[in-house]
């Protein structure tokens, strides 16, 4: 478990990740991460659960009209 400092910054007050942390979400400057309620707290992650449902719901509709895509293709 890590220990994370509210800091100001401008107008703002922001948390600075520790390399180790950075690292573990695979992001680095210039990235994005999402914050998401979990029914245990807060959780940080990488990837956007939003488009994470779009692409499961695309996924099923791909699966469902397989033959149609593949002659759309053609």
């Amino acid at each position: 478990m890590h220990t994370l400092k509210l800091t100001q910054i401008g107008n703002s007050v922001g948390v600075i990740l520790p390399k180790e942390i950075l690292a573990r979400l695979k992001v680095e400057k210039g990235d994005s991460i999402f914050v998401t309620e979990t029914p245990e707290g807060l959780a940080i992650t990488a990837h956007d659960p939003a488009f994470e449902e779009q692409m499961r719901a695309a996924q099923a509709i791909m699966k469902k009209r397989r033959n149609v895509l593949r002659e759309l293709a053609k």
